[in-house]
């Protein structure tokens, strides 16, 4: 699953007439850069969520031929959902999924997704989160077995307790996760809410790792100033 119903108001004046998946790097948008990154990893079946100019999103995909996968819409027009919100309404695509990738469209990485998914195999948790050392001002916190155990904002000093745990250390998050169902099927929430809060929710007795990528080149195409640092770091491809 691609998130791409977001505003993106870091990505303005872009926004104020077009989704912020359609922005381009190198000649290519953000969903044709992560469509085709999935397929790379042997990932062809895509669900998309829709919400800021939805008809753009659906005509790119449409025009492209789904850039050579097969692409379906979770539509949010009535209601934007934020992360967890638009996980769970987009659940009947994933049922019969042993397992699922589900990632930012304004994300773009290098970071070997099939080893990831190897890796959560290999793990047992219901959830695998990429993450890495990397400037942040919120960062999730893990123990030394990688099991998520709570949250924290270093600019305000809020922090959040999953699990206890004597060792802990703390990784930004990479917006890239492989799920199971369990994550939808154990979800208490509703309507609008974030992913991190249910993550947070189900570490009190599950476990969510963490798959640190550290090393990995990894931006956040959320500003017009980010666009041209990806298409330094993203040769045209």
């Amino acid at each position: 699953m691609l998130f791409a119903a977001g505003l993106g108001t870091r990505l303005k004046p872009f926004t104020n007439n077009s989704p912020k998946a359609l922005a381009e790097v190198n000649g290519k948008s953000l969903l044709e850069h992560n469509v085709r990154y999935l397929a790379h990893h042997g990932i062809k079946d895509i669900v998309i969520n829709i919400h800021h100019f939805p008809e753009q999103v659906e005509e790119a995909v449409a025009k492209n031929n789904g850039y050579g996968s097969n692409i379906s819409f979770s539509d949010e027009r009535d209601a934007l959902l934020e992360t967890g919100g638009g996980l769970l309404k987009a659940a009947p695509f994933f049922k019969d999924e042993p397992a699922f990738v589900v990632m930012n469209v304004d994300i773009l990485t290098n970071l070997e997704l099939s080893k990831m998914i190897t890796h959560h195999q290999k793990h047992n948790g219901i959830a695998t989160l990429a993450v890495m050392k990397r400037s942040s001002s919120r960062e999730l916190i893990f123990n030394h077995e990688m099991n998520l155990c709570g949250w924290q904002n270093l600019a305000t000093g809020e922090r959040k307790v999953a699990r206890e745990s004597q060792t802990t250390d703390g990784f930004a998050f990479s917006g890239i996760q492989v799920l199971t169902n369990k994550v939808i099927d154990l979800c208490p929430f509703a309507g609008k809410f974030s992913l991190i809060d249910l993550y947070l929710h189900l570490a009190k007795t599950n476990d969510i790792k963490g798959y640190d990528h550290t090393g990995d080149i990894l931006i956040d195409v959320g500003k017009p100033g980010s666009v041209e640092e990806a298409e330094k770091l993203f040769a045209r491809r």
